[in-house]
């Protein structure tokens, strides 16, 4: 292994130039894919924070006392899928139907708005399928006349995020690929720079591990500086994009610290891929 480390050391003395192409060419590969990281994290919270938004009201029939309220209430607080339960009075819906309408503020006068309980729903809980299960639970109250939810305001945002999910997913797997092949590329042509060292090594019987182990290093190592350099381009880039057009959200330190190991990760394959192919042609030749 210290002789492995020994190799790469020498091989980035020998050939700077090389080395820091190298690792300028994973880094903006691997730019691509935090860019693309960074849109779908984007996207994800601006989809999670309209879902916030997904609340079930329940409209009270006239009269209802406080007890039914209560109760009902106090039921869906113990429902799994219900993280806070509130309580609108009358007068309450009233004044805020004013603020929010205030045009029609003089209509209102003397108008009457029945009261409501309004459940907002956990993170996880939002999809279709149970806050339709929801509706019709409340609907079976007998201190319930009305349940709104925007059936379908909800069902398109549900679909929207599978959609994003999904894209995501391929798009995440293209990028991945490409920055692989890349990384890969660039490998090789540290490998076709030593092919004749790599002669000799099998003229005096080393292994295909000895000969892999300062390939597979020298890449994993590219690939952490890589992942190092395309992580402080996406930083410019939010900082940028924040001072010209919108604040966006960057990488939190476990996602940061999650992309430099995976940029290792990348070169250590792309590494493994290049030096395998070239030792079969040398084996062959």
């Amino acid at each position: 292994m210290r002789l492995a480390f020994r190799e790469v050391g020498l091989a980035f003395r020998r050939a700077p130039l090389l080395a820091m192409l190298g690792v300028v060419t994973i880094g903006f590969s691997l730019f691509a894919f935090g860019l693309f990281g960074l849109v779908a994290i984007n996207i994800r919270t601006a989809l999670r924070e309209v879902e916030d938004r997904v609340e079930i009201r329940a409209f009270l029939v006239e009269g209802a006392k406080d007890v039914q309220i209560e109760e009902l209430i106090q039921r869906m607080q113990k429902n799994p899928a219900v993280a806070e339960v509130g309580y609108v009075t009358p007068d309450s819906a009233l004044a805020r139907a004013r603020a929010e309408l205030e045009e029609f503020r003089d209509v209102m006068t003397g108008a009457f708005l029945p009261g409501s309980v309004e459940l907002r729903l956990r993170e996880g809980q939002r999809d279709p399928q149970t806050v339709a299960e929801l509706s019709r639970r409340l609907q079976t109250y007998p201190v319930v006349e009305e349940v709104r939810y925007g059936r379908e305001w909800v069902e398109k945002l549900y679909r929207i995020r599978n959609i994003a999910a999904l894209v995501g997913t391929v798009l995440g797997g293209v990028f991945a690929l490409v920055a692989v092949i890349i990384i890969g590329s660039t490998i090789r042509m540290a490998i076709l720079a030593r092919t004749r060292e790599i002669e000799i090594m099998r003229l005096v019987g080393a292994t295909n591990m000895f000969v892999r182990l300062p390939y597979l290093i020298d890449g994993a190592l590219k690939g952490v500086l890589g992942g190092g350099l395309a992580v402080a381009m996406s930083w410019g880039t939010t900082v940028i994009l924040g001072q010209s057009l919108i604040q966006t959200q960057f990488f939190d330190g476990r996602q940061i610290a999650l992309g430099i190991v995976a940029g290792g990760l990348l070169g250590l394959l792309g590494s493994w891929v290049s030096v395998g192919r070239h030792l079969r042609q040398v084996w062959r030749d």
